[in-house]
């Protein structure tokens, strides 16, 4: 008989539930905000250097807060979090000035798409996350707490579309600015959800040898192994933060300006790719099960850069959204089962540390994509961007292979 699965604590619960609620608005403005911007006036080489601008001080506040919460708990972090993206969205809601669309950005991750995490607080989820869960629960609970976050991403994205019904009455640029209402929404939501989530305990004291047992199973490494490990990660995370930031926070810009499309049906588009990567999630959660966690990310990833070579190639608007989308089911897919090999690389004391390592290793290199893409998209250089990113997300496969090779035998 199959072993019967232990119950997911309520906490863990409590975070699903709020990162589903927090993605709907997140994926409407993964469609919406650089339109919005285009249709106010702004500049390419502008829209880039604030979704960098908001790249940098996530990463910054992620360093403030990262390992304080191993000490002090999550809860007060993530609540502040959504009381920013609340005031972000309704203050847009209000005004069109450029001081606030850039605060909103830069606080309120508008436009960033994090797939629902928490923006820089994303490692703080993670560690909490991970939080009373049983080793070979963690690639389970990752894997599905991504794909809830990929299906509101879908959702939202859906729901961006709604423009369309009412620009006659909303003419341009107006037409766009409802959307602010959903982050204000999921923000509520998230807030009803956290306020009452059991909060992570602080972790002065020495870990027992059942909190010390990593992802895979096996005892934690000693310390300066954990540190060998970590630097390996922000190596090869910087390679796949560069290539994300060239291209993924440009889609729905470089869709609108390489067939000349708009929210009515970048939206679906967008939403398709959102639920392949809930599809994905799960395929990566089966198969790291057969192969390993480290072999499942690498076929996966695979696949998708080979997909994401094909997209600025195609001719015809279907067939590059339908690219796209598939290649975010083998790209996207494996969030979930990377988190849950980060969260097994060091002992219940570090885990806020190697997810802030995680999260700002890929933020910092993505913080500059957008500026340097921006500047090649102003100059209508429409194919560019992938084949930068294809050669970044290359280099991270054969580095992400070649650093954790030793793990790849491993079981969830």
């Amino acid at each position: 008989m199959r072993p019967q699965r232990a119950a997911l604590p309520r906490a863990a619960l409590r975070l699903m539930a709020a990162r589903l609620a927090r993605s709907v608005g997140q994926g409407a403005l993964v469609v919406g905000f650089t339109l919005y911007l285009h249709a106010l006036g702004w500049h390419a080489a502008h829209i880039g250097a604030v979704l960098s601008g908001a790249l940098l001080v996530a990463v910054l506040l992620t360093l403030l807060v990262g390992p304080a919460s191993d000490r002090l708990g999550r809860r007060r972090f993530l609540l502040g979090y959504e009381w920013l993206v609340l005031a972000s969205s309704l203050l847009a809601l209000c005004s069109t000035s450029p001081w606030v669309l850039t605060l909103g950005a830069l606080f309120g991750g508008f436009g960033r798409g994090a797939n629902g995490a928490a923006g820089p607080f994303g490692p703080l989820e993670q560690a909490w996350l991970a939080q009373g869960l049983e080793p070979s629960q963690r690639a389970h609970v990752f894997s599905l707490n991504a794909a809830l976050g990929f299906a509101g991403m879908a959702l939202g994205a859906l729901l961006a579309a709604l423009p369309a019904l009412w620009q006659q009455a909303l003419p341009g640029a107006l037409a766009l600015r409802p959307l602010f209402v959903l982050p204000l929404l999921g923000s509520v939501a998230s807030l009803a959800l956290l306020w009452k989530a059991p909060d992570a305990p602080s972790h002065s004291a020495a870990p027992s040898p059942e909190q010390s047992e990593p992802a895979t199973a096996a005892a934690a490494p000693e310390p300066r192994e954990q540190n060998r490990l970590l630097l390996r990660l922000a190596f090869a995370n910087s390679l796949n933060g560069l290539g994300i930031g060239l291209v993924a926070p440009w889609m729905a810009y470089w869709y609108a300006l390489r067939f000349g499309h708009g929210p009515g049906s970048i939206g679906p588009a967008l939403a398709a790719s959102f639920v392949c990567a809930a599809l994905g999630a799960q395929l990566a959660r089966r198969l790291s099960q057969r192969v390993g966690l480290v072999d499942a990310v690498v076929y996966m990833r695979l696949a998708g850069l080979a997909l994401l070579m094909v997209t600025p190639l195609s001719p015809w608007f279907g067939l590059a959204a339908a690219a796209w989308a598939v290649r975010s089911a083998f790209n996207r897919g494996t969030v979930g089962v990377r988190q849950a090999l980060v969260v097994g690389l060091v002992d219940e004391r570090r885990r806020g540390l190697a997810a802030t390592v995680n999260n700002v290793s890929v933020m910092v290199p993505r913080a500059i994509g957008p500026a340097i893409s921006g500047l090649m998209l102003a100059r209508g250089w429409l194919v560019a961007p992938f084949v930068a990113a294809g050669v970044f997300q290359a280099a991270y496969l054969v580095a992400y292979r070649g650093f954790f090779a030793g793990l790849s035998t491993a079981r969830p």
